[in-house]
C-alpha cells in the first residue's frame, strides 16, 4: 500500500508531484530574460571622448568656413564700391573739365606745346573770368573769377599727376589734354581700399 502511494505521488504519468514539477519547469522556461544585451549597453553609454572631440572639430571647421565665406563676400562688396567711387569721380571730373574747355573763348595757360599742373581759361561770362582748374590738398578744384575755390572731388580720394597739355596748333581751335590719377585713401592699409586709376581725355574750344 505504501509503495503504491509513493508510486502514485512521485511517479507515473499523472502523479501530483510530476504534474507540479512539469508545471514549474514550464513556468521557469517561459520566464523572459530581462538582461540587457551587450550591444544595447554599448549604444546607451553615450559619446566617447574621441567622438566628442571629433564632433567639436567638425563644427569648428564649418564655423570657420562660413565665417571666411562671409568675410570674402563683404570684402568683395567693399572692393567693388571702392572701384566704383574712383571711376565715378574720375569720369565726372573729366566731363566737367572738358565742358569748361569747350565753353571757353581762349586758353591762357599752358601755352601751345607746353604742359602745366593748372589750366587757366578765358571764358565768356566776365563774372567767371578767368576760370582756373588746379589741385590743392590732393583734391581737384575750380576757381571762377573772384569767387572762392570749389573742390570737385571728395576727401576719400587723392589726386596726383595732374597735367594739362596744350596740343593746339596755329590757326586751329585750342585743344587741351587732361591727365590725372585718383587713388583711394587707405589709412587702414586694407586691400579692399587699395585702388588707383589714371584718367586721360582731350577737349577743344568751340
Amino acid at each position: 500500500m505504501t509503495k503504491l502511494f509513493m508510486r502514485y505521488w512521485f511517479g507515473g504519468t499523472y502523479g501530483p508531484r510530476r504534474r507540479e514539477s512539469e508545471e514549474f519547469f514550464r513556468k521557469k522556461i517561459s520566464v523572459p530574460d530581462k538582461r540587457i544585451p551587450h550591444e544595447e549597453l554599448r549604444d546607451k553609454r553615450g559619446f566617447t571622448l574621441i567622438e566628442l572631440l571629433l564632433s567639436i572639430s567638425i563644427i569648428g571647421i564649418l564655423i570657420i568656413g562660413i565665417t571666411d565665406f562671409y568675410l570674402t563676400i563683404v570684402s568683395s562688396r567693399v572692393k567693388n564700391q571702392t572701384i566704383t567711387e574712383v571711376e565715378q569721380q574720375g569720369s565726372d571730373s573729366l566731363r566737367l573739365i572738358n565742358q569748361l574747355i569747350r565753353n571757353a573763348e581762349n586758353i591762357t595757360t599752358p601755352t601751345i606745346g607746353a604742359s602745366s599742373a593748372s589750366l587757366t581759361l578765358d571764358v565768356v561770362d566776365s563774372g567767371k573770368d578767368p576760370t582756373v582748374i588746379d589741385s590743392s590738398l590732393g583734391r581737384l578744384r575750380v576757381t571762377e573769377g573772384a569767387g572762392s575755390p570749389v573742390f570737385l572731388t571728395s576727401s576719400a580720394l587723392t589726386l596726383s599727376n595732374l597735367t594739362f597739355s596744350n596740343l593746339s596748333r596755329v590757326s586751329t581751335p585750342g585743344t587741351i589734354q587732361t591727365t590725372f590719377t585718383f587713388t583711394r585713401v587707405n589709412t587702414a592699409g586694407k586691400h579692399e581700399y587699395d585702388y588707383a586709376k589714371t584718367f586721360t581725355s582731350s577737349a577743344s574750344l568751340h
